[in-house]
């Protein structure tokens, strides 16, 4: 499996890359992987989804923070 550097990486490149639609992107590349029976693939993906998602959601703390008082993202 790849490193927790590469892992990150990748996952700041499917944020980058994809946006809201990167959730889509590693659904497709976790199916893939499983269809073709390539396990190890579908444990990075699923790790890379884990930090996906903590990235997106630290980007919404953060945007959160950054709205005027009584204002929230949800």
């Amino acid at each position: 499996m790849a490193s927790e550097r590469e892992l990150w990486a990748i996952a700041l490149k499917v944020e980058r890359d994809h946006g809201d639609s990167g959730p889509r992107h590693i659904a497709q590349k976790i199916g893939a992987a499983a269809i073709a029976g390539e396990w190890d693939a579908v444990t990075m993906w699923k790790a890379i989804a884990a930090r996906f998602d903590q990235l997106r959601e630290e980007h919404l703390l953060a945007h959160d923070r950054r709205l005027p008082a009584g204002y929230s993202v949800h």
